[in-house]
């Protein structure tokens, strides 16, 4: 593969030799040992966008090339996470895709679907924002806080959940003990920072937020607040996620009342929820609620998850058939949800699991 590369160039040299001017020579070769220093080994070192030996290779340099090679070049050098010509490889903003996602994939959440793709489009439209999007999902487990922040990532960026762009934090397993809370907040500060300069638009997500400690919140709130700029780098961009079950109660009681009274779940509005989602989240216990994110009102929405029905339950069995590429019946996708726990008992309303459990639960009425 290294020779494919090798011979082209070396003949593109030696035939275009006139073409090039050594000080183009020069900074072509400063850019990608740049790149590769940065990048590949990792080492310490910030891109400056104003100095020639820093910038991206016009296009008018290879001039002297065949336009085979330049495609094969371009393409190679667009997959190592460099800049494309529609901006950052990295990074797709793909809107269009992540309201189609939330449409079609999420069951039973009319407001989340709403309230995110409102509020991520907003965001990435306005690049003069004066401050980073932090969103804060709450509901029971098994409702689709994780799915949406992967729906998120998969939209916004190239590579997902696992691109160098997006971050995941999960509360007992990164900061497991109280006693280091110290050393974590170092540690989290440096990491959320060099995510930042060397990604132009970062998503970081805390799950079990409400496990975070209050201190540990605390020293990343600056990256969250109206700052131009903290230590001289900017986070205007970044986009911060927290997933918790705070305001779980709250949410399925509000729920539970439109049943009793005879009202569409569709017609919960975040009116009848956001007030008092953000008053339990205050009056909680845990670090996310004693931080000075809630008491410095940094949170932009409050994004409330809803009980699943039996109807959703299936929804998303079908969706898990689909997904091994299997057929399957109204019949089966019944049984599958009658396997479901529901609450309250008497009723059989909520799934007690959401549809968390879905994909293992299939694997009893495989043939």
């Amino acid at each position: 593969m290294f020779v494919r590369w090798l011979l082209p160039m070396l003949w593109a040299l030696s035939a275009e030799a006139d073409f090039f001017r050594f000080d183009s020579i020069s900074n072509v070769s400063t850019y990608y040992f740049n790149y590769i220093y940065c990048n590949i080994w990792e080492g310490e070192c910030q891109p400056n966008q104003d100095d020639a030996t820093q910038q991206v290779p016009t296009r008018d340099l290879w001039a002297g090339f065949p336009q085979d090679y330049i495609s094969l070049l371009h393409q190679w050098y667009c997959s190592m996470g460099q800049c494309c010509e529609s901006g950052d490889c990295r990074i797709t903003n793909n809107i269009t895709g992540l309201a189609r996602d939330l449409q079609t994939k999420l069951h039973g959440q009319h407001l989340a679907q709403s309230v995110v793709l409102k509020a991520i489009q907003g965001f990435i439209n306005n690049p003069e924002s004066n401050k980073p999007l932090t969103l804060s999902f709450h509901g029971w487990s098994g409702t689709g806080k994780n799915f949406v922040a992967r729906i998120i990532a998969d939209n916004l960026y190239r590579d997902g959940v696992k691109s160098e762009c997006v971050r995941l934090f999960i509360a007992p397993f990164h900061f497991p003990h109280a006693r280091l809370v110290d050393t974590y907040k170092g540690q989290l500060r440096e990491a959320i920072r060099d995510m930042v300069l060397r990604c132009p638009q970062t998503l970081f997500i805390f799950d079990e937020a409400e496990k975070l400690h209050p201190g540990l919140i605390d020293a990343i709130k600056p990256y969250m607040d109206h700052y131009d700029n903290v230590d001289g780098v900017s986070y205007r961009t970044a986009i911060f996620l927290f997933l918790s079950n705070i305001g779980g109660a709250t949410i399925n009681d509000v729920a539970l009342d439109f049943w009793h009274s005879g009202q569409n779940r569709e017609d919960i509005g975040m009116e009848d929820l956001e007030h008092r989602l953000r008053s339990e989240t205050m009056e909680s216990h845990g670090g996310f609620a004693q931080s000075e994110l809630m008491s410095g009102h940094l949170i932009d929405f409050f994004v409330p998850f809803l009980p699943l029905e039996y109807r959703h339950v299936k929804l998303c069995a079908r969706d898990a058939y689909a997904a091994r590429g299997l057929e399957t019946d109204e019949a089966t996708l019944d049984e599958v949800a009658k396997a479901m726990l529901y609450v309250p008992k008497e009723e059989r309303l909520f799934s007690a699991q959401g549809c968390k459990s879905i994909p293992q639960r299939i694997n009893f009425f495989l043939p």
